[in-house]
């Protein structure tokens, strides 16, 4: 049954108005397109049926076979009526119907007809219709019609024939590529539309002959474009033309700037628009040539056309990016934009003051936001919010009035992600501005009082664990801390507790008081609680038991889990109940999903040695099960890492072959596993041949062949190699596979005696620096890197040339590097300018590293990077550097 359009009103937001179609079903309708059939034809009945088939289509419906063939011969028996308005809805149901190719035939020659008519709508229509539901052999046959609709003086014809032609280009191009003369006709047409649509058209026949395009954008920029539509796409064109010619001219000039800059005085608005962001958009852009295209955007911001208030206060926000001075002129204009009617407008406005602002301006845009912020919705504050924080982290000594409007914000209603955001700003302010500590705590103590979101209450308390005992005065925190053992849900009491007992093992002042809190919390009614409180007093000697080291508590209390959580968790699971205490040094560190061993057939699972188990059993353990039970592996030593699986063979190819990396202290070994889709074939004595010409720091030292892949059954064939001890060994590797082939009779399922000795030659597979890091993640970097120390310390900058953006460059330094991004610090936010990734991994040899990259991009999209490692042996820390001064 077809669901009610809901429409909702900035007015009656309780109101709805209900789909006229509400209720209706396809078989009603079908029964009801009987009427197409009757002698007398009502042309209003039949196309409100029409409307109703197009809404059901429309709606996701699916018609049978048998029923849209039915419904498309009962409408071809519409084209007897002369009545204008049902022809257009046939048209409409005929393209919607899609029909297959016997049953075009039988419409073609009305729609011939048609395209021939006296009467324009038909002819238009005709040619629309005709060129989606046609192929390509009946093309050839109406072209000629085609290439006169282009040149049509009526532009209603031309247009169609046109846009007909910029869908066909996509499945008939040589085809359409022969109507260059007509459409270069039409590009000089008075009429707007066909200007516009014949450019485009004309554009994208040309788009791949980059001389073409230039000589093209050339000619029309002479001053032959008259439609406001078709001077919008040339400047598109024409800055597509700069920015391919940008890497390619020696002199200073900018070719068709001019051009650019002309349009800034078009009469058409839209043409302005396209122009100035154009020029706003080039890479490069100096302060001179921003400067009119910043004007006109400037008239803009007091438009009294909403669309063109956003139009300029959005381009000039991205603009605020890069070139804050240049945007500081239109500082005034945009304050009046705080109070317009529409909020998308005034958050743009307020978000780009924050950017082009100056420290003197700071106080008198709190007040004036502070009474903007209860009319916009979450979304909108979310924006401004992350806009004051990169403020305050600008003006530092402005943290105050900051700080205290995020903290008097953060009280008021709100959802989840809203406070978040704030809550986030607050404790990055903490972090970089050390004035802001205290007082950005206290706000945040201030919060949890009232705090309805669970997370949001248990991070604030871990922050507040860390960074509380560090100030002058710990002790203020301790009521708001233990308060939220009595007032709130089992898991805030939790993290309450282990808060409390961070206190104590910091502050020696506060242990006494510690101590009398936490055993009131041992008559707590949830067992995670009582279970906590009794850990920490034994930890921390409250019980009289005999304590361990300062060191050694704070290490517990404060030391980073390195493991990842879902492996601790499959080994507690496995973890059987013995004299043998379970040991944590047996949980895999390597963070990684469920591998897939080998390419598997549908609906088939592999038996065979190398496949992952079913139960969730570590990937480490299991490669390592398997190595070691092969003699010639045996004496390698413990596996470090395995890779996922790299394909070698394409999909859907005769034999499918992926390998898996195993790295040990001095081998390397290759696991090929192999899958045979052809029935009538049995491989046998398969093997893969290795040329490592290309990794000159590897040598062959053992294989092991596979003795038998029948169809569908997949199996693994191994290489070692040997290569220098706890070095980062890097190279290329080609590889052939080999086997002798034996026919299978499909009846009886047995292969012949003899076989033929074949090869297939595989894909092939790089041994990279990332390969001999291990993911794995620290729940809180900054404590791990302060314990990490800096004996070890390595530091320097980079220049990572131009990029696209910064997302770009972080991924490619992570995918480098094959490290752990900590605290989602990998996600880049939107438009920023400068970024810091934390990333942790264990290195070859067990040695533990983290890295700090800081990421900073200028306006010419140049990225530099300035790279912290610390880890536990210096020779380690170099390597890191090298293999970034390398990559």
């Amino acid at each position: 049954m077809a669901q009610p359009l809901v429409k909702k009103d900035d007015d009656r937001d309780d109101e709805a108005e209900y789909s006229p179609f509400l209720g209706i079903e396809k078989g009603a309708v079908l029964q009801e397109a009987r009427v197409f059939n009757d002698p007398q034809l009502d042309a209003r009945r039949c196309s409100q049926v029409i409307t109703k088939l197009l809404y059901l289509l429309n709606q996701g419906e699916t018609f049978t076979k048998i029923e849209a063939t039915e419904v498309f011969f009962a409408v071809t028996k519409l084209f007897q009526s002369r009545d204008l308005g049902l022809r257009r809805m046939v048209y409409l149901m005929i393209k919607e119907l899609s029909p297959s190719a016997d049953e075009v035939i039988i419409v073609t020659s009305s729609l011939m007809k048609d395209m021939n008519s006296k009467t324009d709508m038909y002819r238009a229509n005709a040619i629309r219709v005709l060129c989606q539901i046609t192929e390509g052999t009946l093309l050839t046959q109406i072209e000629r019609y085609l290439k006169q609709a282009i040149v049509d003086k009526n532009p209603v014809i031309a247009s169609a024939a046109l846009v007909s032609g910029i869908h066909l280009l996509q499945t008939n191009p040589e085809i359409v590529k022969r109507w260059s003369n007509e459409v270069q006709e039409a590009v000089q047409s008075r009429a707007a539309l066909v200007q516009f649509h014949a450019l485009a058209l004309l554009h994208q026949i040309r788009q791949n002959d980059r001389l073409a395009v230039s000589k093209l954008v050339t000619s029309l920029t002479r001053g032959t474009v008259r439609s406001p539509l078709a001077q919008c796409l040339l400047i598109r064109y024409t800055t597509q033309v700069i920015r391919e010619s940008a890497t390619n001219t020696q002199t200073g000039d900018r070719p068709f700037y001019d051009f650019l800059e002309s349009c800034l005085r078009h009469k058409a608005e839209m043409v302005i628009f396209e122009a100035a962001k154009a020029i706003t958009e080039l890479s490069g852009v100096t302060s001179r040539e921003l400067t009119p295209a910043i004007t006109v955007l400037q008239l803009f911001l007091s438009s009294s056309k909403p669309v063109l208030r956003f139009a300029a206060v959005r381009t000039l926000n991205k603009v605020a990016m890069t070139h804050p001075m240049a945007v500081t002129n239109c500082n005034i204009d945009m304050e009046s934009l705080i109070s317009d009617q529409n909020r998308s407008i005034a958050t743009l406005a307020i978000t780009t003051l924050l950017k082009t602002g100056n420290e003197s301006s700071v106080d008198r845009l709190m007040k004036q936001i502070t009474n903007f912020m209860s009319d916009i919705a979450d979304e909108f504050k979310i924006v401004v919010v992350e806009a004051i924080r990169s403020l305050c982290l600008k003006f530092p000594l402005k943290y105050r009035s900051l700080m205290n409007f995020l903290s008097n914000i953060l009280r008021e209603e709100g959802g989840f992600e809203y406070k978040k955001a704030i809550v986030d700003s607050i404790v990055i302010l903490i972090r970089d501005i050390p004035e802001a500590k205290e007082s950005g705590l206290l706000h945040l103590c201030e919060f949890i009082e009232d705090c309805e979101f669970t997370y949001l209450s248990t991070q604030i308390l871990h922050f507040l664990g860390i960074e509380g005992p560090k100030t002058s005065d710990a002790s203020k925190y301790i009521r708001y801390i233990y308060n939220r053992v009595h007032l709130e849900n089992a898991t805030v009491r939790a993290a309450a507790v282990s808060t409390l007992a961070k206190f104590g093992a910091m502050v020696d002042s506060l242990k006494p008081h510690i101590f009398v809190l936490l055993r009131r919390c041992l008559y707590d009614s949830d067992d995670e609680v009582r279970d906590r409180a009794t850990l920490y007093l034994n930890t921390l000697g409250g019980d009289g038991a005999v304590v361990e080291t300062d060191k050694d508590v704070k290490e517990f209390l404060f030391g980073s889990l390195d493991v990842p959580l879902a492996n601790l968790e499959t080994s507690l699971k496995n973890y059987e109940p013995s004299e043998e205490p379970f040991d944590i040094n047996v949980v895999p560190k390597e963070v990684k999903s469920q591998p897939l061993a080998e390419k598997k057939a549908p609906g088939k699972k592999p038996t065979s040695l190398g496949a992952p188990p079913s139960g969730p059993i570590s990937t480490v353990d299991t490669y390592e099960k398997l190595l070691s039970s092969i003699p010639e592996f045996s004496e390698f030593g413990k596996l470090f890492k395995s890779s996922a699986p790299v394909e070698l063979t394409e999909a859907e190819t005769e034999y499918a072959v992926n390998v898996v990396k195993h790295i040990f202290d001095r081998h390397v070994v290759f696991q090929y596993n192999c899958t045979n889709t052809i029935p009538e074939q049995l491989l046998e004595n398969v093997t893969v041949i290795v040329d490592a010409s290309e990794a000159e720091e590897f040598s062959e030292v053992a294989t092991k062949p596979l003795r038998s892949l029948p169809y569908d059954s997949p199996g693994q064939t191994f290489v070692a190699f040997e290569k220098p001890e706890g070095v980062p060994a890097v190279g290329k590797f080609s590889n052939m596979l080999r086997f002798i082939v034996k026919e299978v009779d499909p009846s009886t399922g047995e292969a012949e005696d003899d076989g033929v000795e074949d090869e297939y030659q595989l894909e092939d597979l790089e041994v990279v620096a990332a390969d001999y890091m291990m993911k794995v993640a620290v729940s809180n970097f900054r404590n791990a890197w302060e314990s990490m120390g800096p004996d070890f310390e390595h530091v320097d900058e980079y220049g990572l040339g131009p990029r696209e953006s910064l997302t770009e460059a972080v991924s490619a330094v992570i995918s480098l590097l094959g490290m752990e991004p900590c605290e989602g610090t990998e996600v880049v936010p939107n438009n920023s300018r400068s970024h810091t990734c934390l990333l942790s991994g264990v290195f070859i040899g067990n040695v533990k590293v983290l890295v700090r990259l800081q990421f900073g991009i200028d306006s010419s999209k140049d990225i530099a990077m300035k790279l912290s490692v610390r880890s536990e042996d210096e020779n380690v820390s170099d390597m890191i550097h090298e293999i970034v001064a390398n990559g």
